[in-house]
């Protein structure tokens, strides 16, 4: 069988056989040039693997730093641990409870263990692991901490997210009856250790990232244009369809669902928790309308997040009305406020948040921000840029220093009144990978200026 890599699939795959009712009149087979720039499977695992080497040299003295003697991750049969993938090969791992164990050896340096219940020629790479059959890990465990004797152990227990609160609690009872009860004592929250591990960025990721953003801005670039688009009969659904299909199409995945939100003349604001509206999918979409959509992928242990707008012309329409462009010139100012001027290593993200909105209520624009980090994870560790932050008392997000290096997703929006619309008022919604430098923060890809223009039904502009 010949071997199909995500670089053959933009060949053999990427003609996606959308319905005759969602795509624009004389639409070609959707391709997505960026799509041969990401790796075949198996070398996506070669490349990851070596990443996982660095960071485990990072570990130690993180450990030190964050005072966890021993760390214990545990992944459960058919429940991943969010950590799996990054602590250890990411590669499957089917045994009904292993364990991932680091420990803080003094003058041993870093001490690595996994006990699976599979042998895995590949974990002996990064691990003590044994070939043979392995001794029950209840005995193994206890052996560990006996040896050790670390002062503390770190789990995945009281954290504020997922990541840091991923021990269930058969998987705690089991640690904490297998050491015994001095030993439970000794159990801490590994949270802070948990989020400095993976918002820490290698050098060597960053054009693996870029290029799942480039994949990333191409398909929705596609889904905004009358390649899929045809106005007065398209709706919503048809174009979440279109999104997953691509998906398949470049040979990726997506983390979260995609989403539309439509704006246009007349109809109410519909909002939900604070922020317009996701759109019905039997909403169709018409001359004049804006349209928004939220969508990422996740490739090589990665996910990104991604929002853009686009206008449907009215028919004789060549451009966009010059109020729709002062609200994206809203848009763009608000991130040269976060990413420029607030945005440097160390600062808080509260601090951040704090000075952009300061800047904005002078300048006379009406704002949102809720930037998150990203990477590992679509909603990622690190220092969340938020309005929400301050809300939910929240002040690890609001309090964590940014980190050098560390990607995040510019996340935010204004609100500007349009007199065609009789002053109602238009949401420019963004959302843009970056990174940060010692001058800000950097987009991986462009940011968009103009909207992407979907021509009116029947015009040969």
């Amino acid at each position: 069988m010949k071997r199909l890599t995500a670089a053959t699939l933009v060949v053999a795959m990427l003609a996606v056989a959308l319905p005759s009712d969602v795509r624009g009149q004389g639409a070609k087979p959707f391709v997505v040039p960026e799509a041969a720039a990401l790796l075949p499977w198996a070398q996506q695992i070669t490349v990851r693997e070596e990443w996982l080497t660095k960071r485990h040299a990072l570990l130690l003295p993180m450990m030190r730093r964050h005072k966890i003697g021993m760390w214990i991750v545990v992944n459960e049969e058919f429940h991943d641990d969010p950590l799996s993938q990054y602590v250890a090969p990411p590669r499957p791992y089917t045994g009904n409870r292993d364990f991932f164990v680091f420990i803080d050896g003094g003058d041993q340096g870093l001490k690595k263990f996994a006990i699976t219940a599979y042998t895995e020629e590949n974990l002996a790479r990064f691990f003590d692991a044994p070939f043979t059959e392995p001794r029950p890990p209840a005995t193994t465990l206890r052996d560990l901490y006996q040896q050790y004797k670390p002062a503390t152990v770190g789990l995945g227990i009281r954290g504020r997210r997922g990541q840091t609160r991923s021990l269930g609690y058969d998987a705690y009872r089991f640690l904490a009856e297998t050491l015994g009860e001095d030993a439970e004592k000794t159990f801490v929250s590994a949270s802070d250790l948990i989020e400095e591990y993976l918002d820490t960025r290698l050098p060597e990721e960053t054009a693996h990232y870029r290029a799942a953003v480039s994949v990333t801005e191409a398909i929705v670039k596609r889904a905004l244009s009358n390649a899929v688009i045809t106005p007065n009969r398209t709706t919503v659904g048809d174009v979440r369809r279109a999104l997953f299909d691509m998906l398949g199409a470049a040979g990726v995945r997506t983390w979260f669902q995609p989403d539309l939100r439509v704006q246009r003349k007349g109809d109410d604001i519909a909002t939900s928790r604070g922020f317009l509206a996701v759109a019905p999918e039997s909403t169709v979409i018409r001359h004049g309308d804006v349209v928004h959509v939220d969508f990422g992928i996740s490739y090589m242990g990665f996910d990104t997040d991604w929002q853009k707008m686009a206008y449907v012309l009215q028919p004789g329409e060549r451009d966009v009305p010059e109020s729709f462009k002062q609200a994206m010139a809203n848009t763009n100012t608000l991130q040269d406020a976060v990413m420029l001027r607030h945005a440097r290593p160390g600062a808080t993200g509260g601090s951040v948040f704090t000075n952009t909105m300061a800047e904005m209520k002078q300048r006379g624009i009406e704002a949102m921000v809720y930037s998150h980090p990203i990477g590992t994870q679509g909603h990622g560790l690190g220092a969340s840029i938020d309005f929400r932050s301050p809300l939910r008392s929240d002040t690890t997000a609001q309090n964590s220093r940014l980190r050098l290096g560390s990607y995040i997703s510019i996340e935010l929006n204004t609100a500007t009144p349009i007199p065609e619309w009789g002053g109602k008022k238009l949401f420019v919604m963004m959302e843009d990978d970056a990174f940060l430098t010692d001058q800000g923060f950097r987009f991986f890809r462009p940011r968009q200026e103009s909207y992407y223009l979907i021509k009116a039904a029947g015009s040969a502009m």
